[in-house]
C-alpha cells in the first residue's frame, strides 16, 4: 500500500559496521490527550523523520534531511502517511472487535526496518506488531511466514501466509527497497559525521548541597573519557560515570558526577577533565564554573535531552510505511 522511507539504527554508539534503518507507528484509541496515529523514523538512532494525526504532516527532524530532500519529497510522504493513519484506525478496530473490546484506551504498534553491514554486506528485515503491548503478529522472513502467538491474529495470519504475492512482495522490500534506502540515509549522514565535532563541557549542579555533574555533550565520534582530579592526581571516590547517550543530531553525550563535602571542597582543588580526540577540556570545581539551578529546577540542557529521550523512547513500538501500493495490509 505505502512505500516505506527507511532509517538507519546503528547496533553500537561507535562507529559500527552495521546500520539498520527503523520505523515505529502507533494507533491509539480511546480518551486521550495525545495524537492518535504517530510515526517515528530513526536513522543509526537518531530521529530523522517524525508524523502524527494532528499535525498532519511529515517533518524532517535532522538538518541534514532538510537539505537532502527537497518540498515535493516531503509532500509524498505527507500523504503517505496520512493512508497510513486511515489504514490504522482500521486496524485497531478490528483488533478492539477480536478481543472483545469496546471501552477503555487501546493501543495497535507496527515495528518494521531492515539491517545492513558495510563490510560483509550482510542484510536483514524485521517485522513485528502488538496490540496493548503484547506479540500479535510478526514475519518470519528466513521461513517466509507470519506468525501470530493469540488465537486472535490467527485469521489474519492465515490470510497472509495464503497470499503468496503479497509475501513475495514482503521478501522484495526488505532484501531490496529498505536495504537501498538505508544506503541512501547513510550517505546522508556521512559528510556531516565524518567531521569531528569537541565536546561542550559544563559544571551543572541543583543545590549547593547536591553532587555536581560535569556534562560533556555535542561531541563526535563517540570516544571520550572523563576524569575528576584530585589536587592534580586521579580521583575516584564518589564518583559515578554515567552512559554514553546519542543526542538528536547524531552527536553524543556523557555525565560523570561526584559528591563532595564542603570541607573536602574547602580543603582541595577537584576539576573534570574531558578528553576527545586529541583535545583535552578542563573545568575547576568552583563556584564560578558550576551553573546552579535553585529549588526544584534543573539544567535546561539536560530537560531538553529527556524530553528528547522520552519521545523515542514513548514511540519505541511506533512504525512506518510498509508496503507498495497496492499491496493488501488490512488485518
Amino acid at each position: 500500500m505505502w512505500t516505506v522511507i527507511p532509517l538507519l539504527l546503528e547496533v553500537t554508539l561507535t562507529c559500527a559496521s552495521t546500520h539498520s534503518l527503523t520505523y515505529f507507528f502507533t494507533a491509539v484509541s480511546g480518551d486521550i490527550n495525545i495524537p492518535e496515529f504517530t510515526i517515528v523514523g530513526l536513522v543509526d538512532e537518531e530521529q530523522f523523520i517524525y508524523f502524527d494525526s494532528n499535525m498532519k504532516k511529515v517533518v524532517p527532524k535532522t538538518e541534514w534531511m532538510k537539505q537532502k530532500e527537497e518540498a515535493d519529497y516531503w509532500d509524498t510522504q505527507t500523504q503517505l502517511a496520512d493512508g497510513t493513519h486511515h489504514a490504522f484506525r482500521n486496524n485497531i478496530q478490528v483488533a478492539k472487535d477480536r478481543f472483545n473490546h469496546s471501552t477503555g484506551v487501546h493501543t495497535f504498534q507496527l515495528m518494521y526496518g531492515c539491517e545492513w553491514d558495510d563490510q560483509t554486506g550482510a542484510t536483514n528485515g524485521f517485522r513485528q506488531e502488538s496490540y496493548d503491548g503484547e506479540d500479535f503478529m510478526s514475519l518470519d522472513l528466513q521461513e517466509m511466514r507470519w506468525i501470530s502467538p493469540v488465537q486472535q491474529g490467527f485469521s489474519t495470519q492465515n490470510k497472509w501466509n495464503n497470499n503468496r504475492a503479497y509475501l513475495e512482495g514482503r521478501k522484495h522490500y526488505f532484501s531490496t527497497v529498505c536495504i537501498e534506502w538505508l544506503k541512501k540515509y547513510v550517505e546522508y549522514r556521512k559528510s556531516r559525521l565524518e567531521k569531528m565535532v569537541s565536546p561542550q563541557v559544563s559544571l551543572l549542579q541543583k543545590d549547593p548541597s547536591s553532587p555536581v555533574t560535569c556534562h560533556a555533550t555535542g561531541f563526535y565520534p563517540s570516544g571520550v573519557t572523563i576524569t575528576w582530579m584530585r589536587n592534580g592526581q586521579e580521583h575516584y571516590t564518589d564518583v559515578d560515570l554515567g552512559e554514553l547517550l546519542p543526542n538528536a543530531d547524531g552527536t553524543f553525550q556523557r555525565m560523570s558526577t561526584i559528591t563532595v563535602t564542603p570541607d573536602e571542597w574547602k580543603k582541595n582543588q577537584f576539576s573534570c577533565e574531558v578528553k576527545h580526540q586529541s583535545k583535552t577540556i578542563r573545568k575547576i570545581l568552583s563556584e564560578k564554573e558550576i551553573r546552579t539551578n535553585r529549588g526544584d529546577s534543573v539544567p535546561i540542557g539536560i530537560i531538553a535531552f529527556a524530553v528528547i529521550l522520552l519521545i523515542i523512547i514513548g514511540v519505541a513500538g511506533y512504525m512506518v510505511y510498509l508496503k507498495k501500493r497496492g499491496e493488501d495490509g488490512q488485518l
